[in-house]
């Protein structure tokens, strides 16, 4: 099975993220990325869809599995690029000429949770889950992209909250605090996201100058080459 499928129903394309808990390394974004490539140039999709094989998580973030031992080698290349190529892939979310809408289905933590806030639109089930930034107890600061999309999906105070406590937040929490746009029970979760995404016919040209417009300064905090706490002794996870 392939770590990365699509599927098409009618304008609406639908990825199923199929690698286990969904963490981050590069083999895994590479092949999410030529996933966003075909259905970019191979399909008319209006509107993408992105949800979890996994039947209680989103995405738990980082692999640190593959992280840790790169890090402890003080390999300083191979992690700012797997950090630079994280930024691809937020940046692709987030510029997508096509309206995007997350499907958590379990749930999202750490990268995770700051992955979700790269989308136009938020869906998550009622019954199960957290919303978890928790890299303050794991040590690792957020870097300044990551801090733009996690700024433009939570309202400040309530983000404040969360970087410096790593509090879990509740799908209802999250309905409260408006970072996702709909809650609903695990049965329904597809069959709402799906109905809203169907209605969502917009021009993708349209969509993409207006993210152009949108999204100035997340796009260039995506862009700032600067990871110093991965240097040695200051990336403490």
């Amino acid at each position: 099975m392939a770590l990365v499928e699509y599927a098409l129903d009618e304008n609406v394309a639908i990825i199923t993220l199929n690698n286990g808990e969904n963490r981050f390394n590069p083999v895994f974004i590479h092949e999410y990325i030529d996933v966003l490539d075909k259905i970019e140039n191979e399909t008319q999709a209006l509107t993408l869809i992105v949800k979890s094989a996994h039947d209680k998580i989103f995405s738990n973030g980082l692999d640190l599995d593959w992280l840790l031992p790169v890090i402890q080698k003080n390999d300083v290349k191979t992690a700012k690029d797997f950090f630079y190529l994280l930024n691809v892939l937020f940046k692709r979310t987030l510029m997508s000429p096509m309206l995007t809408i997350a499907a958590i289905n379990g749930h999202a933590f750490a990268g995770g949770a700051i992955y979700t806030c790269a989308f136009d639109f938020r869906f998550m089930r009622s019954d199960r889950g957290f919303f978890c930034v928790p890299e303050v107890d794991l040590g690792i600061p957020f870097l300044p992209g990551m801090l733009a999309l996690l700024n433009r999906a939570i309202p400040r105070q309530k983000f404040e909250e969360l970087q410096f406590t790593g509090k879990r937040l509740t799908a209802a929490e999250c309905t409260n605090n408006n970072i996702v746009t709909k809650t609903c029970h695990i049965n329904d979760l597809m069959v709402e996201t799906l109905s809203f995404a169907k209605n969502l016919n917009k021009r993708r040209a349209v969509i993409l100058e207006m993210k152009k417009r949108m999204h100035v300064d997340i796009l260039h905090a995506l862009d700032v080459e600067d990871v110093p706490y991965i240097e040695s002794g200051k990336f403490n996870i």
